[in-house]
Protein backbone atom coordinates (compact mmCIF):
# COMPACT_ATOMS: atom_id res chain seq x y z
CA UNK A 1 0.00 0.00 0.00
CA UNK A 2 2.80 2.43 0.89
CA UNK A 3 4.65 1.54 -2.31
CA UNK A 4 1.61 2.43 -4.41
CA UNK A 5 1.18 5.74 -2.57
CA UNK A 6 4.87 6.61 -3.07
CA UNK A 7 4.61 5.76 -6.77
CA UNK A 8 1.52 7.99 -7.12
CA UNK A 9 3.24 10.90 -5.40
CA UNK A 10 6.36 10.47 -7.54
CA UNK A 11 4.28 10.38 -10.72
CA UNK A 12 2.34 13.46 -9.62
CA UNK A 13 5.53 15.37 -8.89
CA UNK A 14 6.95 14.37 -12.27
CA UNK A 15 3.82 15.54 -14.13
CA UNK A 16 3.83 18.86 -12.30
CA UNK A 17 7.51 19.49 -12.98
CA UNK A 18 7.09 18.66 -16.67
CA UNK A 19 4.07 20.97 -16.96
CA UNK A 20 5.98 23.87 -15.37
CA UNK A 21 8.88 23.32 -17.73
CA UNK A 22 6.61 23.16 -20.79
CA UNK A 23 4.68 26.26 -19.70
CA UNK A 24 7.85 28.28 -19.19
CA UNK A 25 9.15 27.39 -22.65
CA UNK A 26 5.82 28.03 -24.39
CA UNK A 27 5.40 31.44 -22.74
CA UNK A 28 8.83 32.63 -23.78
CA UNK A 29 8.48 31.42 -27.36
CA UNK A 30 5.03 32.96 -27.73
CA UNK A 31 6.22 36.31 -26.38
CA UNK A 32 9.15 36.41 -28.76
CA UNK A 33 6.89 35.58 -31.70
CA UNK A 34 4.34 38.27 -30.81
CA UNK A 35 7.01 40.91 -30.26
CA UNK A 36 8.75 40.02 -33.51
CA UNK A 37 5.52 40.23 -35.50
CA UNK A 38 4.51 43.69 -34.18
CA UNK A 39 5.62 46.65 -36.26
CA UNK A 40 7.83 49.06 -34.29
CA UNK A 41 5.47 52.00 -34.90
CA UNK A 42 2.49 50.14 -33.49
CA UNK A 43 3.97 48.62 -30.35
CA UNK A 44 2.96 49.99 -26.99
CA UNK A 45 5.12 49.49 -23.99
CA UNK A 46 3.90 48.54 -20.57
CA UNK A 47 5.13 51.90 -19.37
CA UNK A 48 2.86 53.68 -21.88
CA UNK A 49 -0.10 51.57 -20.76
CA UNK A 50 0.62 52.30 -17.08
CA UNK A 51 0.93 56.03 -17.79
CA UNK A 52 -2.40 56.04 -19.64
CA UNK A 53 -4.01 54.11 -16.79
CA UNK A 54 -2.73 56.68 -14.28
CA UNK A 55 -4.02 59.59 -16.41
CA UNK A 56 -7.46 57.98 -16.63
CA UNK A 57 -7.57 57.28 -12.88
CA UNK A 58 -6.54 60.87 -12.15
CA UNK A 59 -9.24 62.24 -14.46
CA UNK A 60 -11.87 59.99 -12.89
CA UNK A 61 -10.77 61.04 -9.41
CA UNK A 62 -11.05 64.73 -10.29
CA UNK A 63 -14.45 64.46 -11.98
CA UNK A 64 -17.17 66.28 -10.05
CA UNK A 65 -19.99 64.04 -8.86
CA UNK A 66 -18.19 60.80 -9.70
CA UNK A 67 -17.18 58.34 -7.01
CA UNK A 68 -14.23 56.55 -8.58
CA UNK A 69 -13.13 54.42 -5.61
CA UNK A 70 -14.84 51.32 -7.01
CA UNK A 71 -13.51 51.71 -10.55
CA UNK A 72 -10.65 49.62 -11.94
CA UNK A 73 -8.92 50.78 -15.14
CA UNK A 74 -7.02 48.61 -17.61
CA UNK A 75 -5.24 50.14 -20.59
CA UNK A 76 -3.67 48.42 -23.60
CA UNK A 77 -2.53 50.27 -26.73
CA UNK A 78 -4.97 53.13 -26.06
CA UNK A 79 -7.95 50.84 -25.46
CA UNK A 80 -9.31 51.37 -21.95
CA UNK A 81 -11.49 48.95 -19.99
CA UNK A 82 -13.49 50.31 -17.05
CA UNK A 83 -14.51 47.66 -14.53
CA UNK A 84 -15.99 47.77 -11.05
CA UNK A 85 -18.93 49.62 -9.58
CA UNK A 86 -20.39 53.06 -9.00
CA UNK A 87 -23.16 54.05 -6.58
CA UNK A 88 -25.40 55.85 -9.10
CA UNK A 89 -26.51 54.86 -12.58
CA UNK A 90 -25.65 58.25 -14.10
CA UNK A 91 -22.03 57.77 -13.05
CA UNK A 92 -21.62 54.80 -15.38
CA UNK A 93 -21.97 57.00 -18.47
CA UNK A 94 -20.10 59.88 -16.82
CA UNK A 95 -17.07 57.65 -16.24
CA UNK A 96 -17.03 56.68 -19.92
CA UNK A 97 -17.28 60.33 -21.03
CA UNK A 98 -14.46 61.41 -18.70
CA UNK A 99 -12.27 58.53 -19.87
CA UNK A 100 -12.87 59.31 -23.55
CA UNK A 101 -11.60 62.86 -22.92
CA UNK A 102 -8.20 61.72 -21.63
CA UNK A 103 -5.38 62.21 -24.16
CA UNK A 104 -4.17 58.90 -25.57
CA UNK A 105 -7.48 57.06 -25.16
CA UNK A 106 -8.55 55.51 -28.47
CA UNK A 107 -11.52 53.48 -27.25
CA UNK A 108 -13.45 52.85 -24.04
CA UNK A 109 -15.16 49.62 -23.04
CA UNK A 110 -17.44 50.29 -20.09
CA UNK A 111 -18.13 47.25 -17.88
CA UNK A 112 -19.15 49.22 -14.79
CA UNK A 113 -22.06 48.03 -12.70
CA UNK A 114 -24.39 49.71 -10.24
CA UNK A 115 -23.84 48.97 -6.57
CA UNK A 116 -25.72 50.76 -3.81
CA UNK A 117 -24.05 49.35 -0.71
Amino acid sequence: MNLIRIAQLALGAFVISVSFHARAQDGGAASATVEASKPAWKSSSKADDRALRRRVLTALGKAKGLRATGITVRATDGAVLLEGWVPEEAQIEQAARVTQGVPGVKSVRNALTLSTF
